[in-house]
């Protein structure tokens, strides 16, 4: 139920970038005694990165559950009021970042349906790539959807699917579910983290004292002073009643871990795999170094994302890193607009460049990689203007030439730069003196996981799941029947 406050618009609805855009943040606690609302709006804050178009929390007295959700930031979606409100022992939060269905308040997560167990409410990280033909089903059966979303279409299947318990009807909806999904899922007396059988999408668990946390990214625990106990595993179901956790192996798992995650979605406290994130990205620069060396006098970062990789290339080549851009950190990450003047001015707004450090230097510029290239020339012509006489472009990524159908919104293939031209023409066009991408085989090692399994569809065009290519994010928005 959306509260009646409105939101203000942000830098960010003015300015653009050439991120990519995220997909969603995932939260749960069971702590009986504690303010779970409240303590959930914290571990929401710490995922923000991953989604900013909305925020949600439901909660769980273990007689009814109740939920506030709201457009904009968690810190604009959520009054002390409406904390206050939301009483209860367990809880989950959404915040979310539209990857299907637009940014309307209808769509904001989590999700609430009614169920013949009782309510069930879902917050969904992921994409489901069989969504539109899961919701004509549902409709033909006389269902009636209320949003343009799959986290409802996905909501729905678990509610009617058969079972007793919240486990069996899970157990029965996943094998329908074809895609990527996170999931942490509500239930009167439940809470329970659902990971999908590839794995695409992060989901840990952890402990705060007596009890259970579930979330996206581990920055969450250590922001409310929870321990990190372990990954949930592809196909898993981690139910959690009370201070008793039983695991069900839902689906035999295939990993497919989106390798994104590893290179610019996590942030960098978060631990992966049990592996640092900021530890990975270094060595992603360290192997870029080793790929694509370069003759110059320092090494800077495109802040905040590439600082590691920008640390671990200096570290290999002994060229001196140096902060030679400063960001406004009240920007954030951007979203698209379709206007050239706004995406060259929000370059200018988001960064500054300290002539100082830059003067008369050859320079090394990190990145963690490059979508549309809209973004990355007017980066090098600060840094030129700011007195560089050489700035060589080097991308601690592979390529990316394909869009991502499993809960990342990126751009269609005929907008991606690298879809279109090859490596040098990118350089020639972003005005560098040269470029340099990590391959993939580079990315790989820097992960250090050789049993591992990833997704490398947008790199590759070979995708873990059958994909209908037609598909977008609006396709549910045309077959709403709302």
């Amino acid at each position: 139920m959306e509260s009646e406050h409105a939101i203000q618009p942000t830098v960010n609805d003015l300015v653009t970038g050439d991120e990519l855009h995220e997909e969603c943040g995932v939260f749960g606690i069971w702590a009986p005694g504690e303010d779970v609302a409240r303590l959930t709006f914290f571990g929401l804050f710490a995922l923000q990165h991953r989604g900013q178009e909305s925020a949600g929390i439901a909660t769980s007295d273990l007689r009814d559950i109740s939920i506030h959700t709201h457009l904009g930031l968690v810190s604009q979606a959520f009054r002390e009021d409406d904390l206050r409100a939301l009483r209860g022992e367990i809880a989950i939060g959404h915040a979310r970042y539209s990857t299907t269905g637009s940014n309307q308040s209808c769509n904001a997560g989590p999700m609430l349906t009614g169920s013949d167990i009782g309510p069930i409410a879902v917050a969904h990280n992921g994409n489901l790539v069989n969504a539109n033909t899961l919701r004509s089903n549902l409709e033909a059966g006389g269902e009636r959807f209320e949003t343009t979303t799959d986290s409802e279409v996905l909501t729905r299947t678990i509610a009617l699917s058969p079972g007793d318990t919240i486990v069996d009807k899970l157990k029965a909806a996943m094998p329908l579910m074809e895609g990527a999904y996170s999931l942490a899922v509500l239930t009167r007396d439940r809470l329970l983290a659902v990971r999908d059988p590839l794995g695409v999408r992060p989901l840990c668990l952890g402990r705060f004292g007596d009890h259970w946390v579930v979330s996206s990214e581990s920055c969450a625990l250590m922001t409310i002073g929870a321990e990190y106990v372990r990954e949930v595993e592809p196909g898993e179901i981690v139910e959690i009643d009370g201070a008793t956790i039983t695991s069900h192996m839902a689906m035999p798992a295939r990993p497919a871990m989106c390798l994104l995650e590893f290179i610019y979605f996590a942030r960098p406290d978060s631990l992966i795999t049990n592996q640092r994130i900021h530890l990975v990205r270094q060595r992603m620069g360290a192997e870029l170094a080793i790929e694509a060396p370069v003759d110059a006098d320092i090494v800077v970062g495109l802040p905040d994302s590439a600082t590691p990789a920008a640390i671990g290339y200096a570290q290999q080549s002994g060229i001196p890193y140096s902060e030679a851009l400063v960001k406004n950190r009240y920007i954030g990450r951007t979203f698209i607009q379709p206007d050239q003047r706004l995406r060259e001015t929000g370059v200018s707004l988001k960064f500054n460049a300290l002539p100082e450090v830059l003067e008369g230097k050859r320079v090394v510029l990190v990145d963690d990689t490059i979508v549309r290239g809209t973004t990355s020339r007017p980066i090098v012509q600060l840094l030129r203007q700011a007195g560089a006489k050489e700035v060589h472009m080097r991308v601690h990524a592979p390529p990316i030439m394909w869009p991502c159908y499993l809960g990342v919104d990126l751009a269609s293939r005929k907008e991606l730069i690298a879809a279109r031209m090859s490596v040098p023409e990118i350089g020639r066009h972003i005005g560098a003196d040269s470029i340099g991408y990590l391959s993939l085989e580079g990315l790989l090692n820097a992960i250090n996981m050789p049993n591992g399994g990833f997704c490398t569809g947008c790199l590759t065009g070979n995708y873990p799941v059958q994909i209908d290519r037609s598909q977008t994010k609006y396709t549910l928005e045309a077959l709403a029947t709302v």
